[in-house]
């Protein structure tokens, strides 16, 4: 929080989650951001948006422009001091000490821009720049295979302020070489344990696994759901867990007659269960308290109550220094590692990939994992028989 600033303001909703604005320093609502965020209630896209636009503002107040003075090359100014590659000065540093926003984030910065400035627009002020973003672009071949009736389509909006869009980045951060039972050896508590094997075993975003309930549990075969024979889980997304966290992807889910359905569907290893009854039989059993959640706290004033994704990411960081692994060990590395995984043991069969990890495409898939592994005893042999040499 920047009390002598703009500042997010975020606030909790009478349904459960919450929303967020923009204050001025003295408190007061910033009116044009509040009516842009207002568009995104109830949404992830709203928090995220809320502070890619406090940032724009503070630069915005420091280069003494407002909706009506500001014009395209500012917006490109701008999208400079963030880390996009623009061949114009920047103007006075902006952001120091840190780091630049990745190609995503720029991307997620752009889309933010434009909408809030054509929403600003829309109200009859700085005409010229509505004009400006405004501009459309060809549909590509992919554009027209995505959409319904895309043969018919001659063009489709474009971004100014988005970056050049680059490949996916290849050779995604895995863990470190055994990495899954040094980690093992040196976790503490049954939950722990569980939340490596989870990780590893089921390819869950951190977010998913600390807000699931114990509803959304299925380990037995043929589970009342119906809807996968095998032990699994629902991952689904709540935005009104205590401990704020929530799946990212959201498909529908129905809770009847006690049984969850819908959701994101998740296979569970033998291991899993393993650890999950381990875990329920000694920490849960005497620390839970009556909200349902699987993850716990175990210690503190709050010990009982829901633990949270910072908290479970933390857990892992520490476990990682104490098991003397290069690097911070990341829960997301454990689902690109699974992925990978998979690959290999399918000799590269991308949608057993995609289903196994629950990605969105094999085309998502192959773009991150398609390539070969240039440490294999393959890779080698290949460019020695290139090169001329001996294997």
């Amino acid at each position: 929080m920047v009390l002598e600033d703009f500042r997010v303001q975020q606030m909790p909703r009478a349904g459960g989650g919450w929303s967020y604005t923009i204050l001025h320093a003295d408190g007061g609502v910033e009116e044009e951001s509040d009516r842009f965020l207002r568009l995104y209630e109830g949404r992830g896209t709203q928090r995220t948006y809320a502070y890619f636009l406090v940032d724009h503002l503070r630069w915005r107040k420091q280069e003494g422009l407002t909706t009506s003075s500001m014009s395209l090359q500012d917006l490109y100014r701008y999208m400079g001091a963030v880390g996009a590659k623009v061949a114009m000065p920047f103007g006075q540093p902006w952001r120091q000490g840190k780091r630049p926003y990745s190609s995503s984030a720029l991307e997620v910065a752009a889309a933010c821009l434009k909408g809030f400035y054509l929403l600003q627009c829309g109200t009859g002020v700085n005409a010229e720049l509505a004009v400006a973003l405004e501009v459309r672009r060809l549909p590509t071949q992919r554009d027209r295979d995505r959409s319904l009736l895309g043969h018919l389509q001659t063009s489709l909006p474009a971004n100014p302020l988005s970056p050049r869009r680059g490949t996916r980045r290849r050779h995604p951060k895995m863990l470190p070489d055994g990495a899954r039972p040094e980690l093992m050896e040196v976790m503490n508590t049954a939950r722990d344990r569980l939340v490596v094997t989870w990780l590893s075993d089921a390819s869950l975003r951190i977010g998913g696994l600390t807000g699931l309930h114990l509803v959304d549990l299925h380990l037995r075969p043929d589970a009342a759901c119906g809807e996968c024979k095998s032990p699994h889980l629902h991952v689904c997304h709540r935005s009104g867990n205590a401990n704020r966290a929530a799946a990212k992807i959201k498909p529908d889910w129905w809770l009847r007659d006690g049984v969850i359905t819908g959701g994101e569907i998740v296979r569970v290893s033998p291991a899993m269960i393993r650890t999950y009854f381990q875990y329920m039989t000694t920490e849960y059993a005497k620390h839970a308290a009556d909200h349902g959640m699987l993850l716990i706290q175990l210690s503190g004033p709050r010990r009982g109550q829901p633990w949270t994704a910072d908290a479970a990411r933390g857990m892992l960081r520490r476990a990682g220094r104490r098991a003397n692994l290069p690097g911070r060990i990341k829960p997301h590395a454990f689902r690109h590692t699974f992925t990978n995984a998979v690959l290999d043991a399918t000799d590269g069969d991308m949608l057993v990939a995609r289903e196994a990890g629950n990605w969105a495409s094999v085309q998502t898939v192959e773009e991150v994992y398609g390539h070969p592994d240039l440490h294999s005893p393959e890779f080698q042999a290949a460019l020695s028989a290139v090169w001329g040499e001996d294997a």
